[in-house]
């Protein structure tokens, strides 16, 4: 079983504490994204799975075992990082099985594994040529060849695409979710792009300053963020925030009140808090509509058409917001508009910066919960 459990990991550089008692679950053939932005600690974090930094305490398990004082070599894991890493002197099958030659594989096994993961990764044709002789996206495609011959258990990827150009991203992130579900592997995967962590994980993990702020699926963590950094740090425009007052709280809603003086009902949990509390309020861009009775008004000041749809920046008297709409809006800059948005999109978060919790399910949430737990248990269909 290729699982992975940290049991209150912390990391220490001097007196500065950049891991501060991680604790985490990964089931087996599962594909985990550690995401959060620069200095957050996720490569540090996956570093010392690897055994390439030490933790300063804590567990960390593989299988079940504890592999804290484990050489990084004797612990099952193949590790892809940010640079290629190649050897410009060697052919590609030289490179992909270069670690196999070091741990004495008899020849002809090492050319079966290489050629096999050639296939795989459809670097057949190329595996004569130099480093040099490929473009990125085929070094990039050789680095995971080289940790596909060996058979980890675990997969670690420290960040693979960020050299790539956008398009190539694009490609790549593609085919490893294309070779997770063909070799049926444990992955952790460390990333800056919230796109990244969405379109390929089945968990993500999302650190800041050395803390899990949270973990779960990318929609359960895209419609019910757990707090006011996971709710601005996943999505893409950004969820928009406005600062409203409290006007009646009760377990079955919130009533606020917008900066505009309007006031609108909120589908969440405000059993917590009282009437004239201060709040935030947090509505996705893809979640605002256009509609000439909206509680919200402003001017446009920005247009960005991208063909399906068209982001419009819209200056309201307290905010600059972003409203996704469809691409054949016809709205021009500097018009005036007016929008809503429907109390069951909507996010409340306390002056804590926690959110209040939703009374909205929403299905693809459920639908995501039952297809992870079944491909943590043989990759059954989801009925």
């Amino acid at each position: 079983m290729a699982t992975l459990e940290l049991k209150n990991v912390v990391k220490t550089f001097d007196k500065t504490q950049v891991i501060q008692g991680v604790d985490l679950e990964v089931n087996d053939r599962e594909f985990v994204v550690f995401v959060g932005p620069s200095g957050c600690g996720k490569s540090t974090l996956l570093r010392m799975i690897a055994g390439l930094e030490s933790a300063t305490s804590g567990d960390i398990l593989i299988g079940g075992e504890r592999v804290n004082e484990v050489a990084p070599a004797d612990r099952d894991l193949a590790m892809v990082f940010q640079s290629y890493a190649l050897y410009p002197h060697m052919t590609v099958a030289d490179n992909m099985g270069f670690s196999l030659r070091l741990a004495k594989v008899p020849k002809e096994e090492r050319r079966r594994k290489v050629e096999e993961a050639a296939e795989i990764l459809q670097l057949g044709p190329l595996l004569d040529r130099k480093p040099k002789a490929l473009s990125g996206g085929q070094r990039q495609r050789v680095a995971i060849g080289r940790a596909i011959v060996r058979n980890p258990g675990i997969f670690l990827f420290d960040e693979p695409l960020s050299n790539l150009d956008a398009a190539l991203r694009v490609k790549m992130r593609v085919e490893l979710a294309r070779l997770h579900d063909e070799l049926d592997a444990t992955m952790i995967y460390v990333t800056h792009d919230q796109i990244e962590a969405m379109t390929m994980a089945d968990k993500i993990v999302v650190l800041q300053d050395g803390i899990v702020e949270q973990i779960g699926s990318p929609m359960e963590l895209y419609h019910h963020p757990r707090n006011y950094f996971v709710a601005g740090f996943i999505g893409s425009p950004k969820m928009n925030f406005l600062s409203v007052e409290a006007v009646a709280c009760s377990a079955s809603g919130v009533t606020v009140r917008l900066p505009n003086g309007t006031e609108c009902d909120v589908a969440v949990d405000g059993s917590a808090h009282q009437a004239g509390a201060p709040l935030t309020l947090g509505i996705r861009p893809e979640h605002l509509v256009l509609d000439e009775q909206g509680l919200l008004a402003g001017e446009v000041q920005v247009i960005e058409r991208l063909g399906g749809m068209t982001s419009l920046h819209i200056q309201t008297a307290d905010e600059l917001l972003t409203l996704v709409a469809d691409g054949e809006v016809t709205h021009r800059v500097h018009d005036q508009v007016c929008f809503g948005f429907p109390p069951t999109r909507a996010h409340l978060f306390g002056q804590d910066g926690m959110a209040l919790a939703s009374l909205h399910r929403h299905p693809l949430t459920e639908v995501q919960r039952q297809e992870n737990s079944a491909s943590t248990h043989g990759r059954s269909q989801t009925p």
